[in-house]
């Protein structure tokens, strides 16, 4: 519930922040959110190892566009490891437009770490005597460079919003408990895509389920479900990964 909840929220909210980029604007709405807790807690948890949240999912249902006609982008995070710097992540990844796949190397920097005032029990109250300590969303930046020798590669940037659970046994895990709610989504990436040649910039979002701020390129409720204007952009078989694209 709370993932419909926000989801209402943040359509209800005007991305009107002067001097904000749009991922900035995410992020400051993000933190916003009625249902988490204002307490700062990135210094308590910075410990911990979140690599494998942002590999959880199958690319199948990570969902992403680039430009304004919302093409279709195919984003995979191959290796995520934890630097020595304790809030940085390395990261190598490919992404896909079209036949065009590129190889990317880059970082994210965790900014925030949040808690969910009520941690949610599941459907059927699943999870009510799992022992679970609490729901959180990390926040950080990003920044992904693609190969220069590639073809129309370029360096994405921008904000990224990841959920996470901590288990009876202080374990990390990716923040699926409401996984059957309508609009559930994670690991939601907000940013820009800039061309190493030219001055190209076009905005590239992508998640897990579900794209933030898409416009109205997503007309599902219960689940992603791209509109029929755009199908001819790479949505036509959206549960599917082209045999290139197998990484």
């Amino acid at each position: 519930m709370k993932y419909l909840l926000f989801f209402c929220f943040i359509v209800s909210c005007s991305f009107s922040v002067s001097g904000q980029t749009k991922a900035q604007n995410f992020k400051s709405i993000q933190l916003q959110n009625p249902d988490l807790s204002g307490k700062e807690l990135k210094s308590q948890l910075i410990h911990y190892n979140f690599s494998g949240l942002f590999t959880q999912t199958d690319n199948s249902v990570v969902y992403g566009f680039i430009g304004r006609d919302y093409q279709r982008i195919r984003i995979k995070l191959i290796n995520v490891t934890k630097d020595k710097v304790a809030n940085t992540y390395k990261i190598y990844g490919k992404s896909m437009v079209k036949d065009n796949i590129c190889d990317f190397y880059g970082t994210i920097t965790i900014s925030n770490i949040r808690k969910f005032k009520v941690t949610s029990n599941g459907v059927d109250d699943v999870y009510k005597n799992a022992g679970i300590k609490g729901q959180f969303v990390i926040f950080g930046d990003y920044i992904f460079s693609e190969n220069k020798n590639q073809k129309h590669a370029g360096t994405f940037k921008g904000v990224v919003a990841s959920r996470f659970y901590i288990d009876r046994y202080n374990n990390i895990k990716y923040d699926d408990i409401d996984s059957v709610s309508d609009s559930f989504t994670n690991n939601q990436f907000v940013g820009e895509w800039t061309a190493y040649k030219g001055t190209l910039t076009e905005r590239c979002n992508w998640g897990d389920f579900r794209i933030p701020d898409s416009g109205d390129l997503d007309i599902g409720t219960g689940e992603f479900s791209p509109n029929e204007k755009y199908l001819k952009n790479g949505w036509k078989n959206i549960g599917s990964i082209p045999p290139k694209a197998k990484w």
